[in-house]
C-alpha cells in the first residue's frame, strides 16, 4: 500500500501538478492512501482533479482512501458535494451551515 501527500496549497495554478503527480498512480493496483494532512488551501478545480482520480481509480477496481484530511479540505469537500465521491465521512464540523462571505 503506497501513501500520496498532498500539498498545502492545493489552488487553481497547482492542478496541473496535482493532476501529474497522481497520474502516476492511476493504474497502481490495491489501495491507495492520500494524505490530506497538509492541506491549508484547496480550490475546486483541484478538487475535481481529486475526484476523477478517485473515480477512475474506482472504475479500474483500486481503492483510494484519504487519510487525516485537514477542516480546510473535508470543509471544501462539503461544500462542493463531494464527501461521498472522495470517501470521507461528514463530521459534525463539516455538517453545519457555512455562509458564504463573499
Amino acid at each position: 500500500m503506497s501513501t500520496v501527500a498532498l500539498a498545502q496549497d492545493l489552488g487553481i495554478e497547482s492542478t496541473s501538478e496535482l493532476k501529474q503527480q497522481l497520474a502516476t498512480h492511476l493504474p497502481q493496483a490495491g489501495e491507495l492512501r492520500v494524505d490530506a494532512g497538509q492541506v491549508g488551501r484547496v480550490h475546486t478545480a483541484a478538487m475535481q482533479v481529486l475526484c476523477a482520480f478517485v473515480l477512475a481509480r474506482q472504475q479500474a477496481g483500486h481503492g483510494t482512501v484519504f487519510d487525516n484530511a485537514t477542516d480546510t479540505f473535508r470543509d471544501a469537500a462539503r461544500l462542493l458535494g463531494v464527501l461521498r465521491t472522495l470517501g470521507l465521512e461528514a463530521t459534525p464540523d463539516t455538517t453545519k451551515s457555512v455562509e458564504n462571505a463573499a
